[in-house]
Parts: structure tokens; C-alpha cells; sequence
């Protein structure tokens, strides 16, 4: 008997770059991009990034503008977001508590997602501060335990599994690592992360987990500054108007899990 065929790993390989390519449409934003952009930001060759995107636009995940030539995201893509809203929907449940905080405030507010070792920026909404930070924009993939948000998902997890996860992301994280575990350290602490400046020189962030019944992290919010707008004193008063508004989503998720039951 012959030995087995080897796996054909050509049509996995396509459907990695297929999907790679749909991410990056969508976080172009309502301004698109263009083919050599797309070609250069997923490492692909021009004929084969247009190959794939043509099989994206067939099956309408993506369209191209007839007048611009940039892509955008399709309506397939719009409907598949409708079907998961409410088990993904979070940003959706978090949008009033945002607000709030935004015009409370006047700074910026995030909500950050845990991603297997890496955390997603699902929202951001703007105060009416003039001088804003821009280290984190909706879209944003980091290594986990990487800004204000992250760092609060990570405290929130179990000791063990929070060691593991950064030991996965050593080679991500680089110098940052020894401040990441101080102010790992502090979030435990204190109940809420601070990210004083490590990512952005002069960009500071509050973060406080978003909880579900079982305690596991579900996200978090965050409030982003300028340094001189996280003085200790308000510090304290941003992290109160943060568990506040992360306890009303919380209990929101909770209400979400038993009507599902």
C-alpha cells in the first residue's frame, strides 16, 4: 500500500489569505484601499492579492468602488454582522455607558476585547477635550496586557492563566515587559490598570474589566488622556465613573445570558 497523500494545504492557504485580506478591507475604513495597499499591508504579490479579492467580491464580502478603485467591506459583510450581535454584541450593549463617559469627561473612551493572545479595540468615542490621544484606534489588534484595557482583562484573569498568556507573548511584547508586570501588579491592586505612558510617551489610560456572571473578563473599558489630564485626584474620580458604567454593562451581559438559558 502506497503511503498516504500529503495534506494539499494550497486551499487552506487561500482561505488564511482570503480572510487576512477581508480583515484589512475592513479596518480601511469608509475611505477604502487601494490594491497596491492591500498587496503591501498582507505580504501578498499584486495578481494574487486581485485574484482573492475578486473571490471576495463575488461572494459580495467585499466591493470596489467604480469610481475611487478602493475596496470596501460588501453587504454580505453587513448582514454576517447583524447574525452576531448578540452573542459578539457588546459594543452594542457598551454604546450609552460610552457616551456618557466621553461627555462626562471629555477625554476618549475605549472598549477593548480579549482575542486569543491579543486584544481588539471594538469602539472608540471622543470627548470634546481639543488635545486628544490617538494611540489606540477602533480596529487596533494588540499583544494582550498592551495598554489600559488589555492590562485590566489580563488582571482579571486567574494568576496562572494570566503568566501563561504573557509567556506567549514575550516575543510580541519585547521591553515593554517589565513595566507590563508592574503595572499588571497595580491593576491587581488597585482594582483598575493604569498605562502610564509605556506604549505612547505622554498617552495615559484608566481601564477597568467588563465582567461576566462567571467573573471571566468579557472586555473592558478604558478612558484615554493626555499625562497631564491623569492627575491621582482624577485618576480617582475616572476609575469610579469606570466601575460604575463596567458594573451596568456587566449586569446587562448577565440579563443577555439568561434569556438565552
Amino acid at each position: 500500500m502506497r503511503d498516504a497523500a500529503p495534506l494539499d494545504t494550497g486551499g487552506t492557504q487561500a482561505v488564511a489569505r482570503a480572510l487576512s485580506l477581508l480583515s484589512l478591507v475592513g479596518r480601511g475604513g469608509a475611505q477604502g484601499l487601494g490594491l497596491a495597499q492591500l498587496a503591501q499591508a498582507s505580504g501578498l504579490a499584486r495578481p494574487t492579492a486581485r485574484r482573492l479579492l475578486l473571490a471576495l467580491g463575488a461572494a459580495r464580502m467585499v466591493e470596489q468602488d467604480r469610481v475611487t478603485r478602493r475596496y470596501h467591506l460588501g453587504p454580505e459583510t453587513y448582514l454576517l454582522a447583524g447574525f452576531a450581535t448578540e452573542r459578539h454584541g457588546i459594543a452594542h450593549h457598551a454604546r450609552d455607558a460610552m457616551v456618557r463617559l466621553a461627555e462626562q469627561t471629555g477625554d476618549t473612551v475605549l472598549l477593548t476585547v480579549p482575542q486569543d493572545d491579543h486584544t481588539l479595540c471594538l469602539e472608540r468615542i471622543e470627548g470634546d477635550f481639543p488635545v486628544r490621544t490617538h494611540a489606540l484606534m477602533r480596529g487596533d489588534r494588540k499583544p494582550a496586557g498592551v495598554g489600559a484595557g488589555a492590562l485590566a482583562i489580563l488582571a482579571a484573569l486567574p494568576e496562572a492563566e494570566a503568566a501563561a498568556l504573557l509567556a506567549r507573548v514575550v516575543p510580541l511584547v519585547g521591553d515593554l515587559m517589565p513595566g507590563l508586570l508592574e503595572d499588571l501588579a497595580y491593576a491587581r491592586t488597585h482594582g483598575h490598570a493604569l498605562n502610564p505612558g509605556r506604549v505612547v510617551a505622554g498617552s495615559w489610560g484608566l481601564g477597568v474589566a467588563i465582567l461576566w456572571p462567571d467573573g471571566r473578563p468579557a472586555g473592558a473599558l478604558s478612558i484615554a488622556a493626555i499625562e497631564n489630564r491623569m492627575t491621582p485626584a482624577r485618576q480617582a474620580d475616572l476609575a469610579a465613573a469606570l466601575h460604575r458604567e463596567a458594573q451596568a454593562i456587566a449586569a446587562r451581559l448577565a440579563d443577555l445570558e439568561r434569556k438565552s438559558e
